[in-house]
């Protein structure tokens, strides 16, 4: 699951609220973490709170679960830099975003992953994210990455396009994965062959999208669709209506674990979307 940055009233980073979500998400059936995703205003983030992030994620783990560190940008010689320069102790995987704002063509975005392949220290997974980055990596380039680039191992796809998602799954290369970066169609993804998801939804409700996840993964696809269309289905939405984390921060708020505090540009959900998420959760009490 992608884990948010909390912060305190002052902005700065609430370690002891952070604690309290990895926690959380180990008592509570989560199967790996994924620290400066996009769900983390990683964007909001210094280098140096990125990398104390980062080492207290993996110390409180203590190796119980996977942490994946997410390193993407639109500089591929800077991630390089990074690749060079920081310490991955405890890391198992790196999520790379596509290049963003800069809308490489096909043929960049393979050179890119190619580049990066070549020199990361650690496994890759893909992060197509076009609705963020203004460019979706295709089908066709996908694959030729998957089955070029030998140290990619998966996608986190989150284009909303489920037959791009399932041309993917049925042409991958044995050894790459898919995984859905969209909680809403985890059900869909698990049915294609896809191997899970990278949920925000998990910060608020771990135990929950655990159950869900393992289910379908088991076969009991039928209740795990279900389930997710009778119960959760309006917390999906409600959770990106106005941007993530925003969301899931006010999630996280109703519930008592950190306090509804978001970096700029990011602001807090609306009155009314708050009032909303909160008339939601009192079903789950």
């Amino acid at each position: 699951m992608a884990l948010i940055t909390p912060f305190k009233e002052d902005n700065s980073i609430d370690f002891d609220a952070l604690g309290r979500l990895v926690e959380y998400q180990l008592e509570n059936g989560t199967d790996y973490l994924v620290a400066l995703g996009t769900t983390a205003e990683t964007p909001t983030l210094g280098q140096k709170e990125k990398t104390e992030v980062v080492r207290y994620i993996v110390e409180q783990t203590k190796g119980r679960v996977p942490v994946v560190m997410g390193v993407g940008g639109n500089n591929t010689a800077q991630l390089l830099e990074e690749f060079r320069s920081t310490d991955f102790t405890g890391v198992s995987a790196i999520l790379s975003v596509t290049p963003y704002y800069n809308k490489p063509s096909q043929e960049g975005l393979f050179q890119h992953y190619n580049t990066l392949s070549n020199h990361s220290p650690l496994p890759i997974i893909l992060y197509n994210v076009p609705g963020r980055t203004g460019v979706n990596m295709t089908v066709e380039t996908t694959l030729r990455v998957a089955r070029e680039c030998e140290n990619v191992v998966a996608v986190k796809e989150a284009s909303g396009d489920l037959a791009q998602i399932k041309t993917i799954i049925d042409n991958a290369p044995e050894g790459f994965h898919v995984i859905s970066g969209d909680d809403a169609v985890t059900t869909s993804v698990i049915e294609m062959g896809g191997i899970g998801v990278i949920s925000v939804f998990a910060n608020a409700f771990p135990k929950e999208m655990s159950w869900l996840v393992h289910s379908a993964l088991e076969g009991d696809r039928v209740n795990a669709r279900r389930e997710m269309e009778e119960n959760y289905n309006e917390l999906f939405h409600l959770m990106f209506v106005e941007g993530n984390p925003s969301g899931v921060k006010c999630m996280l708020y109703q519930k008592g674990m950190i306090a509804n505090c978001l970096r700029l540009p990011l602001v807090p959900v609306s009155e009314k979307t708050h009032a909303q998420i909160k008339q939601e959760l009192s079903k789950f009490r």
